[in-house]
């Protein structure tokens, strides 16, 4: 029975919280380096397919996903 403690309602609640909390803290850090960039970085990817920045932007978002996570794990 010790396999499915994860199962609990209070575990997957707790789960969803932090998942919930991550993504809000992801999408907060996303918005103010948009907004410290001296141009609207969604505009420069979509309309002017500006690949390099799409690479760096993409990279960003991966540190800010395993900086969120390893806060949220502990």
């Amino acid at each position: 029975m010790n396999g499915i403690e994860w199962l609990k309602p209070g575990v997957v609640a707790g789960s969803i919280l932090y998942a919930l909390i991550g993504v809000a803290i992801f999408w907060i850090c996303f918005v103010i380096v948009d907004k410290l960039t001296p141009y609207d970085l969604w505009s420069e990817i979509v309309e002017k397919k500006n690949v390099a920045l799409a690479i760096v932007v993409g990279a960003m978002c991966i540190a800010i996903g395993l900086i969120v996570a390893a806060a949220v794990h502990g």
